[in-house]
This record gives C-alpha cells, sequence and structure tokens, in this order.
C-alpha cells in the first residue's frame, strides 16, 4: 500500500477559490502570535494529548501557525491527516492511525512514536471555505467522544474569530502602530505611485535581536515593555509620511517616501542607536535592547511591494548572519531594464517538473510575472536548476530556471 494516502480531489476551481480564502487572511509564515498560542495550550489541557496544533493548508503543505509538542513548524500537504478534514469539510477522527488501512503506512505513522490519535476539525470562513485545521495528536490510541468534538469544534470558531479581528484589525493593540494588513494596505498606495511617477521609494524592516531570551529571562511582560518601547522610540525618529507597522511578533517594516539607499541606510542607523539607548530600570541583569535592520529601494521596473520587502528581509538576515545590531543595504543587482515587469501576487496550486518528467513536485505559487514566477516549494535546494512550473487551474506551463533559492522557496526566470 502506498505511504500517501488519497483524500477527495476538489475541482481545480473550488481548489483555487479555497486558496484565494487562505490569502484573504494574510497569514502564511507569519511569526507566532499569543492568541493562536493560547487556543493550542488549551488543546493540550483539554483533552491530555501530547501534540496540539492551529494549521492552514496552501497547495503543497500544510503550515503550522501555533503547536504545542511540535517543532516541525509544517510538514507536507500529501502526507498531512489534517488535508482530509480540509477535502470532506468535516471533523475527522482516528482512534488508532496504525490500525486504520487509509493511514497505517503514512510516515507520520510509521515514525518512531508517531501518530496513533488524531481528531482535526476545519477552519471554515463565513463563506464556506476551509482553509485549515485545529487538531489534537496523540502517540497512544485513545477515544474521543461526541462532547470532546463538539468542544474541539468550539475552538475552531473561536481560531476563526481571531481570524478575522486580525483581518480587519489595523491597529496592533500593544504597540499602537499599524497592523501587518493595514501597514500593506498603505504601503501599496505608495509604491503605486513611486512607481507611476518614477520617484524614490525604500523599505526598512527590523527585529529585534534574541527576542526569545528577553522573553525567557525577563517575562512576557518584559518582552510587551521592550516592544512598546521599541516602537514609541522609532516612531518619535520618523517622519509625518512614512509608514510604520508590525508585521509580526518582533517585526517591523517602515516605508520611507522620496528616500533614496543612502538616506534610507541614514534613518535606519538613528533608529538602531534610538533603541541601543533605551533603559529598562529595574532589569536583573540589567536589560539591553537591540536590533537588525535591512534597507531596500524601489526599482519601479522590477519591484512591486512584496518584492520590495523580500529584498530588505534578505538584507535583514545578512544584518543577523553578520552578528546583529547592524544595518546592511540590499547587496543584489537592480540594473536597469527597458522591459516593465508586472507582478502579481496570487496563491496558486502547482506543480514543479523536472528529470525528464520523471519527477513531480507540488507548489505554492506567490507570484507571477511576464518572465519569471515565485514560488514557495520545500526544500528547494533539493530543485535542479531547470525545471517546468505547471498551474493546472490555468492550463499553463513554463520552462523555467532557478535564479533564487531562499529558505521557503525559490525564484524562476521563464525561457523566451
Amino acid at each position: 500500500m502506498s505511504a500517501v494516502t488519497q483524500a477527495p480531489s476538489p475541482s481545480l476551481q473550488a481548489e483555487e477559490a479555497r486558496l484565494a480564502a487562505v490569502e484573504r487572511y494574510d497569514i502564511l509564515d507569519t511569526p507566532a502570535e499569543p492568541a493562536f498560542d493560547r487556543i493550542a495550550t488549551l488543546i493540550r489541557l483539554v483533552f491530555g494529548v501530547e501534540t496540539s496544533i492551529v494549521s492552514l493548508i496552501d497547495a503543497h503543505r500544510q503550515w503550522f501557525k501555533a503547536a504545542q509538542g511540535n517543532d516541525k513548524g509544517e510538514v507536507p500537504r500529501d502526507i498531512s491527516f489534517c488535508r482530509h478534514v480540509v477535502a470532506n469539510g468535516r471533523p475527522l477522527v482516528i482512534t488508532d492511525a496504525s490500525q486504520d488501512p487509509r493511514f497505517q503506512n503514512n510516515p507520520l505513522v510509521t515514525a518512531p512514536r508517531g501518530v496513533r490519535f488524531y481528531a482535526g476539525v476545519p477552519l471554515t470562513t463565513h463563506d464556506g471555505h476551509h482553509i485549515g485545521t485545529l487538531c489534537a495528536i496523540d502517540s497512544q490510541p485513545r477515544d474521543f467522544s461526541e462532547r470532546e468534538e463538539a468542544i474541539l469544534q468550539g475552538l475552531a470558531q473561536v481560531a476563526m474569530s481571531e481570524l478575522e479581528l486580525r483581518r480587519l484589525a489595523t491597529t496592533d493593540g500593544l504597540t499602537g502602530i499599524a497592523t501587518r494588513r493595514a501597514f500593506k494596505e498603505d504601503a501599496l498606495r505608495f509604491v503605486a505611485l513611486a512607481r507611476r511617477h518614477r520617484t524614490q521609494l525604500s523599505a526598512v524592516t527590523f527585529d529585534i535581536d534574541k527576542f526569545k531570551a528577553i522573553n525567557d529571562t525577563y517575562g512576557h511582560a518584559a518582552g510587551d515593555t521592550v516592544l512598546k518601547a521599541v516602537t514609541a522610540a522609532v516612531t518619535q525618529h520618523l517622519r509625518q509620511s512614512d509608514i510604520f507597522g508590525r508585521l509580526g511578533g518582533e517585526e517591523f517594516a517602515i516605508l520611507l517616501p522620496d528616500a533614496d539607499g543612502h538616506a534610507a541606510m541614514a534613518v535606519a542607523e538613528k533608529l538602531r542607536h534610538a533603541i541601543l539607548d533605551l533603559r529598562f530600570p529595574g532589569s536583573h541583569p540589567p536589560l539591553i535592547a537591540s536590533a537588525s535592520f535591512g534597507i531596500a529601494t524601489l526599482d519601479p521596473s522590477t519591484d512591486d511591494l512584496d518584492r520590495l520587502l523580500l529584498k530588505a528581509d534578505e538584507a535583514l538576515y545578512e544584518a543577523k548572519r553578520g552578528g546583529r545590531n547592524r544595518a546592511i543595504s540590499w547587496r543584489g543587482a537592480t540594473g536597469a531594464t527597458t522591459i516593465e515587469v508586472e507582478r502579481r501576487r496570487v496563491l496558486k496550486a502547482g506543480k514543479l517538473v523536472f528529470n525528464n518528467r520523471r519527477s513531480v513536485i507540488s507548489c505554492t505559487v506567490r507570484a507571477l510575472w511576464d518572465k519569471g514566477a515565485e514560488v514557495s516549494v520545500t526544500p528547494p535546494n533539493d530543485l535542479p536548476e531547470k525545471v517546468t512550473l505547471e498551474i493546472p487551474s490555468a492550463a499553463a506551463h513554463w520552462e523555467g530556471r532557478v535564479t533564487q533559492r531562499r529558505p521557503n522557496g525559490i525564484e524562476l526566470e521563464f525561457a523566451p
């Protein structure tokens, strides 16, 4: 028997609509958030299971927004138990997966201390799309009563309410600055204007260094104090026209209209020193906060907002790898081009085909443009340089070359 179990296959149109609903919440690959962590904790406490997960499912993986008892972060969709819940739109309870012919050869079951008990319910939007799951998992078989199933479904409704609140909120409750969604909505308008009029625009992303260690050493209340102090210090040094938002956790972004790379670097350095100058009386040992910064300048011929922030993030990661508490500008090539490139943000199911069509890997297409695509796939380093990207729902395919590899995906340039 195959190790990959079969779930009902939705129509291409239905899956495209479901992925559009996932995209609407703009939550994939965001940092942990207390509201969802609390739900995962409650699942473990109420049902006494080893593992609890709040997850979203895109085209190629089950991604964990919150998880207790599991540190993987995501699993491939084709071996996920939860994909059956999403496909059917109904709760699924398995008392002993090792005795269930649908799952007994699944690698999540055959692994040491593998899955035995599983209970999952869908996260369903107000318009009926199943975008993810809540699940309770254990390495020992057990029963699950109708009452327990009803409780799990109630927690799923709480999780969906949190997702809706998150989607609609414009101001971050802790820091008072723009939420991720509000920041992006405002930033999109500024990027469009800068591209249309060919004006300067730069982005700065930063996060607080070793923030987990601050929480572990001083407690979460102290971590909240640091977040509020950092955002207050940064706000004092920004212009009224600048856009400042919290992307999640300790990650922030700033959009600087009419600022070239040199001006943006000067702003980042000023903010870096302002954060270093913060003092937190009463902390033992003395608490010192620092931050790492990445800077990128808009290329109006090739960049949209997502591309601009991605460049700033790549510079931020370089700053962190270089020792933290520093600001680095994006070092990639941004050679001038006379060809207008319109990147469209999408969330579509795709396939990467290679090895003379003997190898096929599911992927999620995150952006498309005339000459290329941004693709989320795991693991990206195992792919050859040349692949074919297929999008079944559009009956389209392109021969492509991998031009960039990132931790969770690749960027492709299509063959002419």
